[in-house]
């Protein structure tokens, strides 16, 4: 991976035209380095004084991104770079920011230390979902942390089967089934009492929301076996999505069959990243009551 990143693409969450001063001192400093483009999310009017481009563009023209906001942000860009090489690093100016590791008071000096080659480069596996209607395949799309499906309608629950490598593994009636990568173990699926698997690990987990039946509990699978889910025959109607954007209608004559996806994503950490300190800061482990 070259150090001399000569292109960086930044993409701002959607708030951020509330908070311009500090996309502006963000752009600014990336200036001194580099060629800079923003992406700003969710409104179409640009921020002034900056090289505001499509997150298609954005993804084709930058040899580093930048995210600048929460996890969330940093999901978006991931997903647009899912085909690409190029390397991702998270500003957080969200709230718990287990990806977004990069706090907005020390963006400056480790942003020096990329530029001089200084930091650490993980990489994370991502998740397809393919949409199929009987046997036509009718969409896919992406997802870094979690691929779930969850009811239509709001307080009621919903009916499914779930296999893994073509093994059935069991059907179940809950308000949903998160499927996640070990990134996602730590964001919607730990709160559904899903484990936490290491970043480095080649597993999925099925954890199930709100289950009906309280023996129901999560399950780690290897990731090179494909899991698919369908729904029962009495089921609701309900919904797929993909780090909680991109939803999907699902009914019965549906199938969603999740495979891990041929590329990874690169991320870039400061040199000291340790996943462990990161769990102990964001979880309030070994904390003193």
């Amino acid at each position: 991976m070259s150090i001399n990143f000569k292109s960086i693409g930044l993409v701002v969450r959607s708030d951020m035209q509330a908070r311009q001063e500090k996309v502006q001192q963000v752009v600014t400093a990336l200036a001194r380095h580099a060629a800079v483009s923003v992406h700003c999310l969710d409104f179409d009017e640009p921020l002034p004084g900056v090289s505001n481009v499509s997150l298609s563009e954005l993804v084709e023209q930058a040899e580093l991104v930048i995210s600048l906001g929460g996890d969330g942000t940093l999901l978006t860009a991931a997903r647009a770079l899912a085909d690409v090489e190029t390397p991702l690093l998270g500003i957080n100016l969200g709230r718990l920011g287990f990806l977004a590791d990069v706090s907005f008071d020390d963006f400056e000096s480790y942003l020096s230390a990329v530029m001089r080659g200084r930091y650490s480069v993980e990489e994370r596996f991502l998740i397809e979902g393919h949409f199929y209607e009987g046997d036509k395949l009718v969409s896919t799309n992406v997802a870094l942390n979690d691929i779930i499906l969850h009811s239509y309608e709001s307080a009621s629950m919903i009916e499914y089967e779930i296999s893994s490598g073509g093994v059935l593994i069991h059907i179940q009636r809950s308000d949903g089934v998160i499927v996640t990568t070990p990134t996602g173990s730590t964001a919607y699926a730990l709160s559904g009492g899903g484990p936490i698997m290491h970043p480095s690990l080649n597993t999925l987990a099925i954890v199930p929301i709100c289950p009906h039946t309280l023996s129901n509990r999560p399950i780690v699978l290897p990731a090179d076996q494909p899991i698919e889910v369908r729904l029962g025959q009495d089921s609701l109607p309900a919904k797929v999505s993909f780090d909680g954007h991109s939803t999907t209608l699902v009914n019965q004559q549906n199938r969603v069959r999740i495979t891990r996806y041929p590329k990874p994503l690169t991320l870039l950490h400061p040199e000291d990243y340790d996943y462990f300190q990161v769990l102990r800061a964001k979880l309030y482990w070994s904390a003193n009551y």
